[in-house]
C-alpha cells in the first residue's frame, strides 16, 4: 500500500461531535410531594395483591417499617387465613368416609363404652376394663397426633377448645408481624400450622 498516495488527501474525516445522550423517563416515587425516582416496589395491601407502589429508598424503608398485611382482621379470619396458608390457599376437597374404617370405629365405641347387645359378659371383663381405664387413662391417640399436640405444647388431654386457643396464641407470637418484620421463626411458623392442620385430619379440632 502506498501510503503516498494523492488518494489519502481526498480522505476527510470530520470532527466527532458530541456522543447523543438518552434521557430516560423514571417514575417518581409514590410518596406525595417526592420528586426522587421510584425504583423500590411494596406491596399495595390485603384485596390488592399483585399490585404494587413505587417508592425511593427512604420512602419504601419508612412503607415497610409500617406495613402490616392482616391489619383489621380478627382472629377468626386470622386462623382461616393461616388454615389456607398451611396448603398454599388452594382449594381442596373431603374425601369419602371408609365404611370399613367406619365399622370399626363403631365396634370400638362399642367395646370401650358398652357391651354390645348379644355378648354376654357373665365375668364382667368389660366392666372391669372400664373401670381400670377410668382409674388410668390412657391416650387415645396416634403417633402423629401426638407429635402435634406436643408440637403446641398440649398433652393428649388437651380438647377442642384449648387446640384452637393454643395455636391462636402461638400463631400470633411467631408470625413475622408480631416480631417487627422478623422472618427467623417462620419455620416454627409452618410447623404450628402443619400440627394443627394434622389434629383437624384426626377430628381433634
Amino acid at each position: 500500500m502506498n501510503f503516498n498516495s494523492r488518494l489519502f488527501d481526498r480522505i476527510r474525516i470530520g470532527p466527532s461531535g458530541p456522543e447523543a445522550v438518552e434521557e430516560t423517563h423514571a417514575t417518581p416515587c409514590d410518596h406525595p410531594g417526592c420528586k426522587r425516582p421510584g425504583e423500590f416496589r411494596a406491596p399495595q395491601g390485603r384485596g390488592r395483591e399483585g399490585k404494587f407502589f413505587l417508592f425511593c429508598m427512604e420512602h419504601v424503608k419508612a412503607y415497610n417499617a409500617t406495613y402490616n398485611y392482616f391489619a383489621g382482621m380478627n382472629d377468626e379470619a386470622l386462623a382461616e387465613y393461616a388454615k389456607d396458608a398451611a396448603i398454599g390457599h388452594r382449594p381442596t376437597w373431603k374425601l369419602g368416609v371408609n365404611s370399613k374404617a367406619a365399622r370399626m370405629a363403631q365396634r370400638g365405641r362399642v367395646a370401650g363404652g358398652g357391651e354390645a347387645p348379644d355378648v354376654q359378659d357373665a365375668f364382667n371383663i368389660f366392666g372391669s376394663r372400664r373401670t381400670q381405664e377410668a382409674a388410668n387413662p390412657e391416650p387415645r391417640v396416634g403417633v402423629v397426633a401426638r407429635k402435634a399436640l406436643e408440637t403446641l405444647n398440649l398433652d393428649f388431654t388437651a380438647d377442642s377448645a384449648a387446640i384452637k386457643a393454643r395455636y391462636k396464641e402461638l400463631v400470633k407470637r411467631f408470625h413475622p408481624d408480631a416480631n417487627g418484620g422478623d422472618r427467623s421463626r417462620e419455620g416454627t411458623l409452618q410447623e404450628i400450622l402443619k400440627a394443627y392442620q394434622q389434629l383437624k385430619m384426626v377430628g381433634m379440632v
